[in-house]
């Protein structure tokens, strides 16, 4: 990857980390580029099984684009077609918990909310600051807050540019689980651990069933479900489940 995006595997866990500390770690072009590699490697690989997402350091997970790198497009719609760090992780065919340590500002949030499951330390801060440099987010902002913690709430949010809590987002739904800042790590390892004890075929549709769960009217949206029920039912994993449950033992499943 780059000295600058961390990648590592531990069993069936991945964790990305964003290494840019001294710049509250913001994103850079090559960042980007390194954390759509990042995600390849995840999605093409039969071990990994869930993927965490954080930021070294204490004071922030990610603080957005780096906005010093901004004026280096040639044209707006350069600009438009850039590589985006939120796209990538969206791309992620695996599970993924972001683990926010400090500040989620900008592009810092909408990496968060690209996220699957959102775990924050006690002094994390979540900002949509844009409108306070004279533009809105690009990378999912309005959407995921809309989602998240509904229009009132993200309006406050993204008209204001004011930072919430940790707490607050917990309260509002941004969040699941706020911890102190020792524990982060732990609970977001053990979170993983766990998906990553599941059947993984069962896992990736999951996913893809919660986000059509959002995208589609409800109807299309149940009839997505049984699909996508149906295509898991037919895998070696849903077998193994089955005989595992007859004989009263944990499965061992294999991502077949």
């Amino acid at each position: 990857m780059s000295e600058e995006l961390l990648f590592e595997v531990d069993g069936h866990v991945a964790v990305i980390t964003i290494n840019r500390p001294a710049k509250l770690n913001s994103m850079t072009p090559e960042m980007a580029y390194a954390l759509e590699a990042a995600v390849a490697e995840c999605n093409k690989s039969n071990t990994i099984r869930c993927v965490i997402v954080t930021g070294a350091g204490e004071r922030a997970f990610c603080a957005g684009s780096d906005i010093r790198t901004l004026d280096d497009y040639a044209t707006p719609w350069e600009f438009r077609n850039r590589g985006d760090y939120c796209d990538a992780i969206r791309l992620c065919l695996k599970p993924t918990i972001a683990a926010v340590n400090g500040y989620a500002f900008g592009g810092g949030l909408e990496t968060a909310m690209s996220c699957d499951i959102r775990i924050a330390s006690s002094n994390a801060q979540f900002a949509a600051p844009e409108i306070k440099l004279g533009w809105i987010g690009g990378g999912g902002m309005a959407a995921g807050l809309v989602h998240s913690i509904g229009a009132s709430n993200a309006s406050l949010m993204i008209l204001t540019g004011d930072a919430i809590t940790a707490q607050k987002a917990e309260q509002w739904g941004l969040v699941s689980e706020v911890c102190e800042p020792a524990d982060l790590m732990p609970r977001a390892r053990a979170i993983a651990e766990t998906i990553a004890s599941r059947a993984p075929i069962a896992a990736e549709t999951g996913k893809l069933n919660l986000r059509a769960a959002h995208t589609m009217p409800y109807e299309k949206a149940v009839e997505y479900e049984r699909d996508l029920q149906t295509i898991c039912f037919a895998t070696e994993d849903a077998q193994e489940g089955r005989a595992a449950f007859k004989e009263k033992r944990a499965p061992v499943f294999n991502r077949r």
